[in-house]
């Protein structure tokens, strides 16, 4: 049987993979991420292990798919084979040892082991010990070996868990030493259900040191009885519970799943590795793999998805295959669909989006359904202890703006971004503190613009200016699907990108929805005017207004998007002149003959110029606290965050080069990827300015990559 050749041109095309630097083996970095979702790159002796990806299982003894045609033909850059079943079989052991592991498997490229740890869960016992089986992984030159860790099956109890947690930590140190300094080492978390021995043992893991450094790679292990069973809420609260405290710079690695269903809410959870023999399993027993669920060879007429290696076969023609031949075939085509969606997932990344794939793939079984609408509710409710910090991080980590337009479903509250811009607004937006005519009363009134779709400084700017001209102390807001939102925010995705019906713009809500969003930013109290669209009125005082209008929609955004308070905002904007575009869009903000900001036509966040930077560190010129180190107490607008530079690298950032990670010692911990941030020096003196790419957390973490992409060096010679 030929099967079609999925590259372009010949499958040889792809090389063998270089070695990592010596200086980055081991080291881990964010090439883009959407909240906890995240692309990395893990640095090794046989090239770099792009994540997120799977790992497919190989059974030396038993090849499906030959590694190498696993390299050429599908693009795996990893795979994991089982050391114990190698060292307990003596011709495997002996090839092993006197050839490698890469050149007894023909694969070029990452090598991953496991220990002998899954027999135990099946078998009883392995005969191994816990050094002898590091040395061996070692001795042939395995890529990322894992230490012989204690199973936490989910039925036993909490004393019997908490012993496995407690033995395995105790193994690490003589684990990490076994190593040594070559091979990378993966660090299982076990813990069974519980939420808090799973952050506990991510810690001891996390902070377990040998000779040669820490662990490469925690995997979450204990799993695979969950999901034989379905249990994928429990799944989910074990990932988020051992995200809470593993180090930000090593992948999470779900041991033993496989099933592409699972990969876009795994992902978006924060798992960046996973590992199955599904594609080969499932086969075996005629079942195929899809995003949408497994199918039954069984009594298919037509294809339910398609792939190259199905394409030009019909069910029936598989069926009356012979056993080897159908099971290869169903193999090839698991082992594509695995990778295809895997793909999708990278992808959703980079376009922030994966939290709708995985709102898309939560249909795909009621019971993957149930354990996405209970992390919703996590969401809503946040509850105390490592689920919960799990799911603040998360959603502190997500840039609440998005380019593009935003898909409308019955799930769009609930996504990351959306739930974060929300809680921004009502944690840092103030009614304005004086009016367009002078005045510095508070809010005579509320005033609702409804049945107006975007753009609405067109459609509903006529509607502003009238309300605003007979009563000037008005507060103008508008009617969003997502609730109210304040006209000076109109232009901020994703409130004015929703993908939608039209007549969705015309639906009026009830009172009580509308008073509820109200409250939340501190309006509840105040008279509720609700109007439609009109004209721009005649009056010589519209350019005022309007002027007016500008200045509110940068102090908001200022406040909301960068933790300036209202009244800093105001000092700084105190003078500024707007220059639009043919659009009527403000598109600079200028301050005498400094350009200070811009707000961003992409998605209606802000971008600072230099001058504006400047002006804003003044108004706290000290640094971040360090790492380590307690931080002040948040206030609600605590400024621009800031990031604390070593100083080697200042001469090159402050002339507008990025900072990479590694050369950062404290950062604020309201700091969000996405958005601005300010480099300092230890006295608080500017340096450079830009959006940062990480959180304070992965800045504390993290020794690879860009930190802070620098629009522009404070210390550039013009």
């Amino acid at each position: 049987m030929i099967l079609p050749v999925l590259r372009t041109g010949s499958v040889s095309e792809r090389g063998d993979p270089k070695p990592c630097r010596e200086q980055d083996l081991g080291l881990f970095e964010i090439i883009a991420r959407d909240g906890a979702a995240r692309i990395g790159r893990l640095h090794t002796a046989h090239g770099h292990l792009n994540t997120p990806a799977l790992l497919p299982v190989v059974n030396p003894n038993l090849r499906t798919i030959e590694p190498r045609e696993m390299w050429e033909r599908y693009g795996v850059d990893a795979l994991i084979a089982n050391s114990y079943v190698i060292w307990k079989h003596d011709d495997l052991r002996e090839t092993a040892l006197a050839d490698g592991i890469h050149s007894m498997l023909d694969f070029p490229g990452v090598v991953v082991t496991d220990s002998g740890t899954f027999q135990s869960y099946v078998y009883g016992d392995v005969e191994v010990g816990i050094s002898e089986i590091v040395e061996f992984q070692r001795d042939i030159g395995v890529d990322i070996g894992t230490m012989l860790d204690v199973f936490g099956r989910p039925d036993m109890s909490r004393e019997e868990l908490e012993e496995c947690v407690d033995e395995t930590a105790r193994r690490a140190e003589q684990s990490l030493e076994s190593a040594g300094s070559e091979m990378l080492l993966n660090g299982p978390v076990q813990g069974g259900l519980h939420e808090d021995l799973r952050a506990r043992a991510g810690n001891l893991m996390g902070s377990a040191s040998g000779e040669y450094g820490g662990f490469a790679v925690h995997p979450v292990g204990g799993i695979v009885p969950l999901m034989e069973k379905q249990r994928y809420r429990e799944l989910f609260e074990i990932l988020l519970a051992v995200r809470s405290t593993t180090p930000s710079d090593r992948p999470v690695h779900l041991f033993g799943c496989g099933h592409p269903m699972l990969f876009p809410m795994a992902i978006a959870l924060g798992a960046d590795l996973f590992d199955s023999a599904a594609y080969a399993i499932f086969a075996r027993d005629d079942r195929i793999l899809s995003p949408q669920g497994t199918f039954k060879l069984e009594g298919l007429t037509e294809w339910p998805i398609h792939s190259a290696t199905l394409f030009g076969h019909t069910p029936e023609q598989v069926r009356e295959m012979g056993t080897e031949e159908r099971s290869t075939l169903l193999a090839h085509h698991n082992l594509e669909i695995t990778q295809a969606e895997l793909a999708r997932c990278r992808e959703a990344i980079r376009d922030s989006s994966i939290w709708q794939l995985a709102e898309r793939r939560s249909h795909a079984s009621p019971h993957l359904r149930d354990a996405f609408e209970w992390v919703l509710e996590q969401f809503e409710d946040i509850p105390d202890g490592p689920v919960g910090d799990s799911v603040l991080e998360l959603l502190a980590s997500t840039d609440p703006l998005r380019k593009g337009g935003e898909r409308l479903s019955e799930d769009i509250g609930a996504r990351p971004h959306i739930l974060h811009l929300h809680a921004l607004l009502s944690l840092r937006w103030r009614p304005p503190g004086s009016w367009w005519d002078g005045s510095g009363t508070g809010p005579e009134r509320v005033v609702l613009i409804e049945g107006a779709s975007p753009p609405w400084r067109h459609s509903a700017m006529g509607a502003a200016i009238a309300e605003l001209l007979e009563e000037p102390s008005s507060v103008i807001m508008l009617s969003t699907p997502l609730g109210p939102i304040p006209f000076s925010l109109e232009d901020v995705s994703p409130w004015c990108h929703l993908d939608c019906p039209e007549e969705v713009w015309s639906e009026e809500y009830e009172d009580e929805e509308v008073t509820e969003a109200l409250f939340e930013m501190g309006l509840a109290d105040i008279p509720l005017v609700r109007t439609g669209p009109r004209e721009i009125p005649d009056s010589e005082d519209v350019g005022v207004v309007r002027a007016w209008l500008d200045r509110c929609s940068v102090v908001d955004k200022l406040s909301v998007l960068c933790s300036v308070s209202p009244a800093d905002g105001c000092s700084v904007t105190e003078g500024m002149v707007s220059r639009r575009s043919r659009t009527d869009r403000v598109v600079n903000v200028l301050l005498g003959d400094e350009h200070i900001l811009s707000p961003r036509l992409s998605d209606g966040g802000i971008s600072l110029a230099l001058a504006g930077a400047r002006r804003l560190n003044a108004l706290d010129p000290s640094p971040p606290a360090l790492f380590g180190e307690q931080a002040d107490e948040v206030s609600d607008h605590p400024g621009v965050p800031r990031v604390w530079l070593l100083d080697d690298a200042i001469p090159f950032v402050g002339r507008g080069r990025n900072v990479m990670h590694g050369y950062v010692l404290g950062a604020d911990p309201h700091l969000t990827p996405g958005q601005p941030c300010l480099v300092v020096d230890g006295n608080g003196a500017l340096v450079a300015h830009g959006t940062a790419l990480s959180t304070a957390r992965e800045m504390a973490h993290l020794k690879k990559g860009v930190a802070v992409r620098v629009r522009d060096g404070a210390l550039r010679e013009d």
